[in-house]
């Protein structure tokens, strides 16, 4: 029993119909069943009298039932009426189509009913959540009990009755894995312990140890993980790169100045660079900040000392442009930079490859392409990934392995949270980029109800292109699949051109089309041949379009606080005035709130600091995106001070042990393995 690969589907009384169920929650081995964590709890050990009770509490009570009767109001519905006695009173309880009801309980029974309080003009009654007959050792009332994310046709009570029927078998047993000097130092419970009570707490006193062994382990996992894979703390020595005076005329021949935190990120980037250790450094700037030309000048430099670059991005549009604006700067001063993706030819791939490793190119500008086996760099001194968050831990890592200790930077235009960043780069140096360059306008930011969308359409759109200006509207993110968004975008194009627009040229833009259908959209959109680009969040990142002044987004409560940003990111990049229009189709409090985020700050930071309060760390994380183990249990802003401990433990522990090879670290790096290949493929041979 205690071999937690096990299918679930063979898992003794699940079969391959509850298994089915059970796919949907991603659960898919025993390990996974009983670390699919409740997400909160019900505390039903507080058993009041019925004299005590207040109205709209939620409670248990104990009793005898002395009167039970049903009735049917009208077809398909069946109520049964229950009178309950204690001590202290009498109290009515009513059953809506629960027919077992009748057939389990008599009056004369003992029961214990967790439910929830009704009082109006003295009158009390309950409103049962979960009945069961009174006996010294309740299944589920009178205890904690625990509340788990479901999915369609599988209730809390069955999820619940198959991690129990799992838990109370005799012979199974979490085996394990932390060294017990962890576990001493930090005086953490075991394993086993830890997942039962997360599971069925004895106590709410249990239940806090095993959830501080939880999140511990999380954090620990997490940053171990990452100190391995981005070879974390690295002390090794690196290039000492010089100063070149030819640096700053590149500078000076720049179209515009340098704003003072651009100044500021360049010349901790020198410093790092100059310096004999392997720069390992995060450049975070909001959206328009001029992250760009910051990564250009690393470059440069580098290439000025002899060196090769690299500049990893994550779609072939960004790479695209970056090329093409380095290109513009650096070939002047005999710089040569590279396009490599994936939209090349056989042919063109193979001469660009000779070019890359005689180093007749300076600088390779490319996406995934960048990190496949067949490029080879003779001396590769920096690499760059540009919207980090997009790759992988091993991606990145892949990249820099292509040189002998070369520096790395990555860049990101999603603004996190300090606390966010020391989980995601605990082990690189920050730099903040919080200024826009002079001359932008701020972006006007209205968030309006789907009833009003005509309006959107009819008057601002219109307004718009009749100044000469251009307009992007971004479709609903239908669900994770380009093939849905893509005919959800082609419909919309359709509606557009039929209800609103049949006299002006709207353009399609989508994940499914090949790499030069999306260029020569995205060209013609530029040379304003189209007025209109109707796109799927293809354009999140990095287009950049001045003469674009109106973002619409249609059913805006789909997207998160930070994809927003990203996407209003869009216009505003010219020195006329933008506006982004949010349109939303949902009535709950969450969405007005963050809708009413959006229109009150252009500020990323406060933006990302809101999402992550409102979606909590795991669902922010977007972990999918970034190749990281989900935090079931752990939040960064409750756990902090657990956080850096584990960051202490985790800097110690590679510090002792690079390669975890210690027998004492086997278990640990088997556990990293299997968190990490959640995500990704990840060897750690």
């Amino acid at each position: 029993m205690n071999d937690l690969n096990k299918e679930i589907q063979f898992v003794k009384g699940i079969g391959p119909k509850r298994a089915e169920k059970l796919h949907k929650l991603n659960i898919f081995t025993l390990k996974d069943l009983i670390y699919y964590f409740p997400r909160q709890y019900e505390d039903r050990s507080k058993v009041k009298k019925i004299n005590q009770l207040e109205n709209e509490e939620k409670v248990t009570i104990k009793g005898v039932i002395t009167r039970m009767d049903s009735y049917s109001p009208k077809k398909g519905m069946n109520i049964i009426r229950m009178d309950m006695r204690d001590d202290t009173g009498y109290i009515k309880l009513s059953f809506f189509n629960q027919e077992y009801i009748k057939r389990a309980f008599k009056s004369g029974d003992s029961i214990v009913v967790f439910g929830k309080v009704k009082i109006e003009n003295n009158f009390k009654e309950f409103v049962p959540i979960e009945i069961e007959h009174y006996s010294s050792k309740p299944q589920s009332n009178c205890k904690i009990e625990p509340v788990y994310p479901l999915t369609y046709g599988l209730s809390n009570k069955e999820l619940q009755g198959i991690i129990r029927s799992v838990l109370t078998k005799e012979e199974f047993k979490v085996k394990e894995y932390l060294p017990t000097y962890i576990l001493e130092k930090y005086k953490l419970c075991g394993i086993d312990f830890a997942v039962r009570n997360i599971h069925s707490p004895s106590n709410k006193e249990a239940l806090k140890i095993a959830l501080y062994r939880l999140v511990f382990e999380e954090f620990l996992i997490l940053q171990l993980g990452l100190f391995y894979f981005k070879n974390g703390v690295n002390e090794s020595s690196g290039i000492e790169f010089k100063e070149n005076e030819k640096l700053n005329d590149i500078i000076e021949s720049l179209p515009f100045k340098l704003t003072k935190a651009q100044n500021r990120a360049l010349s901790e980037i020198t410093q790092d660079m100059t310096s004999s250790k392997v720069m390992n450094r995060l450049v975070q700037g909001d959206v328009g900040s001029g992250k760009t030309v910051v990564a250009l000048l690393a470059l440069a430099s580098a290439v000025l000392n002899g060196y090769q670059g690299a500049l990893m991005a994550p779609t072939e549009i960004l790479a695209s442009q970056h090329y093409d604006s380095f290109k513009e700067i650096l070939e002047r001063f005999n710089i040569k930079s590279e396009l490599l993706v994936g939209s090349l030819t056989k042919k063109q791939k193979e001469k660009v490859l000779e070019k890359v490793k005689n180093q007749e190119v300076d600088i390779l500008i490319g996406t995934h392409s960048l990190i496949e086996d067949k490029v080879e760099f003779k001396n590769l001194g920096i690499v760059i990934t540009d919207e980090q968050h997009r790759f992988g831990v091993r991606q990145r890592g892949r990249l820099s392995n292509k040189g002998d200790s070369p520096d790395i930077l990555v860049m990101t235009a999603t603004p996190i949270p300090r606390t966010l960043a020391l989980i995601l780069y605990g082990d690189l140096d920050i730099s903040i980029i919080d200024e826009l360059p002079p001359g932008r306008q701020p972006i006007e930011t209205i968030a309006i109800e789907h009833k009003r969308r005509n309006e959107a359409y009819e008057n601002l759109v219109r307004s718009e292109v009749q100044k000469g200006r251009q307009v992007y509207v971004v479709c609903p993110l239908v669900e994770e699949s380009e093939k849905i968004e893509a005919t959800a975008a082609s419909e919309l194009v359709e509606e557009l051109k039929r209800e609103f627009f049949s006299d002006l040229r709207v353009g399609l833009l989508h994940g499914k089309m090949r790499p030069a259908e999306k260029d020569a959209i995205m060209d013609d959109f530029k040379n304003k041949k189209l007025d209109i680009l109707v796109s799927t969040t293809v354009i999140e990142v990095g287009v950049n379009v001045p003469n674009a002044t109106l973002m619409i987004i249609e059913n805006a409560e789909r997207f998160g606080l930070a994809q927003l940003h990203q996407l209003r990111g869009r216009v505003g990049r010219g020195n006329h005035k933008s506006y982004c229009i949010l349109i939303y189709n949902s009535k709950t409090e969450v969405c007005k709130e963050r809708m009413a985020i959006m229109e009150e700050t252009t500020d990323g930071f406060k933006i990302s600091q809101k999402d992550l309060e409102i979606r909590g760390p795991g669902e922010f994380f977007g972990t999918r995106q970034h190749g990281l183990p989900e935090l079931k249990v752990a939040n960064i802003f409750k756990h902090i001070k657990i956080l850096k401990q584990a960051q202490l433990e985790a800097r110690y522990i590679i510090g002792q042990d690079r390669r975890l090879q210690l027998k004492e670290n086997q278990k640990i790096k088997e556990e990293i393995l299997y968190k990490f290949s959640e995500r990704e493929e990840i060897s750690l041979n």
